[in-house]
């Protein structure tokens, strides 16, 4: 293999048709890689120039090996699996071609082998800014008991009350920047599809939210119940029933991400039946 197995592209429709069939083979693994392109894809992946996001496909062979995303200049480097020789050629390409780095995100084992081939061919000195824990469903198991209430699909009207609960949720996770009315549009939760659980006299208590469906994959992000509301069993009910609509709509893969520090949310997530499949990591690299 050569650095220039690695080809680099602005043009998403042209990444698409070369490079979705590989990732739509591992729709889990491959869960941000399908999420983001689709939106990108279906808004036209507006931004041009020095703004506009970078795709990037190994192919050998007629082979698509593996793949990356990169939505702007200024975020990470998202990239599927890759051996340490396969993340060392796109160092080398990426570096040769002065092409801006400020972090990678990737399984574990993929984002650390990039890490370390950055540095050396840049001298950028990586550093460990995440870890996060990738679950796919098994057996859906639903908690016992269930608390009182009933799921709810959100509507128009509750609007104002999902913008709300998903700024308290980047805030309580530490993730900017965070989310208003006026940034909504443009957030990372904007497509998605929100369920609340709500107690008997219909007041919300946790939400939960699924992406649309591809290839057979859903992602439940994000779950955030009030901190004063927490320990009552909402966040696992609502879960539950976001996940068993995903597979009632035809769901095979469905996945979410979940703090590997946060003991509680491991634990329920397993207890409700979702396995752990991989370790991710973000590392950030230093400007220069």
């Amino acid at each position: 293999m050569r650095p220039d197995d690695w080809h680099l592209t602005e043009d998403i429709d042209d990444f698409l048709a070369r490079a979705g069939d590989f990732l739509r083979s591992r729709p889990a693994l491959h869960t941000m890689p399908l999420t983001v392109t689709e939106k990108l894809r279906a808004n036209g992946a507006a931004a041009h120039g020095a703004e506009a996001p970078v795709f990037g496909r190994l192919e050998r062979g007629g082979e698509v090996r593996a793949t990356f995303y990169q939505r702007t200049p200024s975020g990470p480097l998202s990239l599927t699996r890759v051996t340490r020789e396969q993340a060392d050629l796109l160092a080398v390409r990426l570096a040769d071609l002065g092409h801006p780095v400020p972090g990678v995100s990737a399984d574990h084992d993929s984002a650390t082998a990039f890490a370390e081939a950055w540095q050396r061919h840049t001298d950028a000195v990586p550093a460990l800014s995440k870890r996060i824990r990738l679950y796919r469903l098994g057996a859906l198991t639903p908690p016992e008991p269930v608390p009182e209430g009933r799921g709810r699909t959100v509507g128009e009207q509750d609007h104002a009350h999902v913008v709300r609960w998903c700024g308290e949720f980047l805030d309580a996770v530490g993730e900017v920047p965070t989310v208003d009315a006026d940034s909504w549009a443009g957030s990372r939760f904007a497509d998605k599809h929100f369920t609340f659980w709500e107690t008997p006299d219909g007041t919300p208590v946790s939400m939960a939210a699924a992406t649309s469906m591809i290839a057979g994959m859903v992602r439940v992000d994000p779950v955030y119940t009030p901190a004063h509301l927490r320990g009552r069993g909402y966040a696992g009910a609502v879960t539950v029933e976001v996940s068993r609509a995903a597979l009632t709509a035809g769901a095979t893969d469905v996945v979410l991400f979940a703090d590997p520090a946060n003991a509680a949310s491991n634990a329920l997530y397993q207890r409700i039946g979702y396995v752990p499949v991989t370790e991710w990591a973000v590392y950030d690299f230093p400007r220069n």
